[in-house]
């Protein structure tokens, strides 16, 4: 009979840390949290100091009689739910659901799911921090009483199933915002002049920089005109060379905010999926003969250290595998935000010795690209610099100058293993320049002047928008995936091309937030909300007195907004054909999943159908029908026959209105890391795309 009970929030991490405690430890998951605020009632008493009012779960009344029965037959009950506010809370809920004494130190914490850290864990337990839970239950109340009283009012004014947060209102804002700056975006013209040169047979690159030693803006074709006259004859001179040595330091391994970015950039991750990866692998992988075994630190951070141990792992593994030269000198300096939390390690491997190729076969395809990009970050974050060796050359004519740079790797460092992404996708590649001296000249091959015009900001990829909130305080690295599943779920904006549109549900209710309750929208107050939730949780701030600062003010704009808010009507735009069915006309409306075409004549009539886009291709298999673009369940982009289900054509690239020249088949579109493609869906034709 076992002797200590533990309780964790998940069956896969009751399965890891279970193996580690032996036969006197029983290990239980309590999925989640057992108890919350009611779905029914706001359930906070603003009378009586913001009581919660907590209630079992629904559904969760036969794990907690489990649990119960489990802890009458032990002598010690241990919680070792996640080491975090959300983790502390749950722990706290089990013990009172479990009537564990105050004093009783029944709390273990780890930041990794290893052997050790397990042991090491249940030598030092502690009584539950109420700090910690004092901050997130404001978080919760505070979230309640804003979505409790903003919601219904939505629905009475504009319609229902609508809501309302502190966070996911800034983040439909911000969006919108972007939006009205794209929208209201004048382009200004400017020219550049490119100049093909060459030196013997080497040829090479270089841009216009100025004129008579000043560098020069060309804003007309008028001034490229007047630049392109003063050149004379077929050579250019160089005037000077410039050679310098550059250290490039890797980047510091993975914040919850980093990762999210990183694997949106490379393995076009969203936010929600990385995050449940990541949890997967942090909980524990099945490893065969090894059993199951946690990969991963805690993925919920804003730190970028490392352990001690971790760190010299890590050196020794670069210094055995790439030589001395690679590992870095001395310790990596660690950036102490003043946003950061910094409770935990960064994200990292749990041991740098478990190389991805060598777990690759136990792993899906998606926790092993995961668990390969948390290990090179880690690995690259300990290695030397990479050094560059860069040139700048001037190179004159009339006065005329053009300048071309070129660089190239000297010494790898930590880009043998690893280089981050970037937002445009650009990948980083050595531009050589011939061996120029000063007083040389150069032939002049082609000189080409582009008119350009300057783009708006771009929208809102998760990446971008995660990266702001960071930026600006607003959220936590536990909010920030949540945040964005929430506001793309209600309808308040859309993904176009992986960036985020603003829908016109959520320009109205942003608008009314806007005008009656400002403070929710406003970026300084929510940064500000947070920084007072981290004093909560350091013991230096009264949760109840941070949320009555809030609520005096909110319960005011209320009574306002209840008043003196306008009833907004939304009206069903025409979708231009009518029901197949009745003959009404089919309106667009708007769903849980986006846009959808509905009957005008509902109730009466309920016919609904997907909105599709065609593409302008005659269907290669049925020859009769049109190909369409369609989503599947998990929203992704795919091509059928709009005579579906008579004809049963689907492909995952999309075709092109033209056949194969070689074989007269279907060509597709086909997208690679590398670009965008043309090719036969049955020989081996291909061609770049336009």
């Amino acid at each position: 009979m076992a002797d200590y009970l533990v309780i964790v929030e998940s069956p896969a991490k009751a399965k890891t840390i279970g193996k580690y405690l032996g036969k006197k430890y029983i290990v239980k998951a309590s999925m989640g949290h057992v108890r919350d605020l009611p779905k029914s009632q706001t359930g906070v008493d603003v009378e009586n100091e913001y009581n919660p009012k907590y209630i079992t779960i629904r559904g969760k009344g036969p794990v907690l009689k489990e649990l119960k029965a489990a802890a009458k037959k032990v002598k010690k009950i241990y919680l070792a739910a996640d080491p975090d506010r959300e983790g502390e809370a749950i722990a706290w809920h089990l013990a009172h659901s479990l009537n564990i004494e105050e004093d009783s130190k029944c709390r273990v914490v780890f930041n990794e799911i290893t052997k050790d850290a397990i042991k090491g864990a249940f030598k030092q337990p502690r009584q539950i921090n109420m700090d910690l839970v004092d901050a997130q239950q404001a978080r919760r109340i505070l979230d309640r009483l804003v979505g409790y009283n903003i919601s219904p009012l939505l629905w009475k004014k504009v319609k229902k199933g609508l809501s309302a947060g502190r966070v996911q209102s800034v983040a439909v804002k911000m969006i919108i915002e972007r939006e009205k700056e794209i929208q209201t975006f004048v382009p200004e013209e400017y020219w550049s002049i490119q100049a093909k040169l060459s030196l013997g047979k080497e040829s090479f690159e270089s841009k216009f920089y100025g004129v008579d030693g000043k560098k020069v803006e060309l804003k007309s074709e008028q001034e490229v005109n007047e630049v392109l006259q003063r050149l004379k004859g077929d050579t250019l001179l160089v005037e000077s060379v410039k050679k310098r040595e550059r250290k490039r330091n890797p980047v510091a391994p993975f914040t919850t905010s980093s990762l999210q970015q990183e694997a949106a950039r490379k393995l076009n991750f969203r936010a929600k999926k990385t995050m449940m990866v990541a949890q997967q692998l942090y909980e524990g992988i099945d490893l065969g003969k090894e059993g199951t075994v946690g990969l991963i630190t805690y993925m919920r951070t804003d730190s970028t250290r490392i352990s001690e141990t971790a760190q010299e792992e890590t050196k020794q593994y670069i210094v055995d595998q790439y030589g001395e030269e690679y590992a870095r000198q001395g310790k990596r300096a660690v950036k102490k935000d003043k946003k950061a939390q910094d409770a935990h390690e960064a994200i990292r491997p749990t041991s740098v010795l478990k190389d991805p190729k060598v777990l690759k076969n136990y792993l899906s395809r998606d926790q092993y690209r995961l668990y390969k990009l948390i290990w090179e970050r880690l690995v690259a974050s300990e290695m030397a610099p990479a050094v560059m060796d860069t040139m700048t050359v001037d190179l004159t004519n009339e006065g005329v100058t053009f300048r071309a740079t070129g660089s190239k790797v000297k010494f790898q460092g930590f880009m043998k293993v690893y280089v981050e992404g970037n937002d445009d996708g650009k990948k980083e590649e050595d531009r050589l320049l011939p061996d120029l001296e000063e007083g040389a000249k150069v032939k002049k091959e082609e000189i080409t002047p582009n008119q350009h015009f300057t783009q708006p900001p771009p929208r809102y990829t998760e990446a971008r928008l995660v990266k702001t909130m960071e930026e600006l305080g607003i959220g936590r690295p536990s909010t920030y995936a949540p945040t964005l599943d929430t506001i793309q779920r209600r309808g308040y904006v859309a993904l176009e091309d992986k960036r985020f549109v603003p829908t016109e549900l959520g320009e109205i209710v942003s608008e009314l937030i806007v005008e009656f309750f400002p403070e929710i929208m406003d970026v300084e107050f929510t940064a500000k909300m947070e920084n007072d939730l981290d004093y909560i949780e350091e013991g230096n701030q009264n949760w109840i007195e941070i949320i009555d600062q809030f609520y005096q003010g909110f319960e005011k704009r209320l009574k306002v907004a209840e008043e003196e808010m306008k009833e907004v009507e939304i009206k069903d735009e025409p979708a231009g054909e009518d029901c197949e069915k009745c003959g009404h006309e089919m309106v667009y409306k708007m769903g849980r999943y986006g846009k959808f075409m509905a009957c005008s004549n509902f109730p009466d009539c309920r016919n609904t159908k997907a909105i599709v886009k065609q593409i302008g291709v005659t269907c290669p298999d049925c020859k009769e029908g049109n190909i369409v673009e369609r989503k599947s369940k998990k929203r992704r982009t795919f091509y059928g026959c709009d005579r579906y289900p008579e004809c049963e054509f689907v492909s995952w690239d999309k075709p092109i209105a033209r056949p194969c020249p070689k074989c007269e088949s279907l060509l597709v579109e086909k997208k690679t890391k590398k670009g965008v493609h043309v090719q036969c869906t049955s020989c081996d034709y291909k061609e770049e795309a336009n």
